[in-house]
């Protein structure tokens, strides 16, 4: 998985399969932290690669019309997890085009997603993290 982000301008998020990177370049930082250990990442992620399980994962699930679109709500069952909310736009193709994590701390983790491509033909090395010049490297775990 691959988001390069226009706000702010810049900051990258590239999935490798075993790894996630971030980099932001204001602090000249890479974050870097296997998969499994990604828990505030793990439900959005889960729900953009289709491996979500609302009925397991999920309690008080809510959806309600938007405009064409449906704002799915819902909190998790377990509080081992550093969310206390998330909240999925889905359009009536099924695209989804927001996603919305609300943390214990009341932080807000918000993706809008636009003009989606399904299947392009991509080089693998989009999907490869090479380190930008400077940066510092922090490894979560570790």
């Amino acid at each position: 998985m691959r988001w390069d982000y226009t706000q702010p301008q810049g900051k990258l998020f590239v999935g490798d399969g075993k790894y996630l990177w971030l980099y932001t370049p204001a602090d000249n930082r890479v974050e870097k932290m296997k998969v499994q250990e990604s828990e505030d990442m793990r439900a959005p992620l889960a729900f953009l690669l289709g491996k979500l399980n609302f009925d397991k994962e999920f309690r008080n699930l809510q959806a309600k019309p938007e405009g064409a679109a449906t704002r799915i709500t819902a909190e998790p069952k377990t509080e081992n997890l550093p969310y206390s909310q998330v909240e999925f736009v889905v359009a009536s193709d099924y695209s989804i085009r927001e996603v919305k994590v609300t943390g214990f701390d009341h932080s807000l983790l918000d993706f809008v997603f636009s003009e989606e491509k399904v299947d392009p033909s991509l080089e693998a090395k989009l999907f490869q993290f090479q380190m930008p010049p400077g940066a510092h490297l922090e490894e979560a775990g570790q």
